[in-house]
């Protein structure tokens, strides 16, 4: 089993709820979260970053 540089999210407050990405030697992203660790998902770089814009999109503060 190959073994991964798993880094832990700077949103990730709390050590009882993290986040943990790892990247592939193929260019793919691994996922898991702290509370099941042996739970793991698989992306590309281009899905996490659009997953990413449309969390931070809808969380920007509305003006007016």
């Amino acid at each position: 089993m190959t073994e991964h540089n798993w880094q832990k999210s700077s949103y990730s407050e709390t050590a009882s709820s993290c986040v943990y990405l790892a990247a592939t030697p193929t260019g793919g992203i691994l996922l898991r979260e702290s509370d099941e660790p042996d739970t793991v998902l698989r992306t590309s770089r281009h899905r996490l970053g659009m997953l990413i814009r449309a969390v931070r999109d809808r969380h920007q503060p509305t003006t007016g």
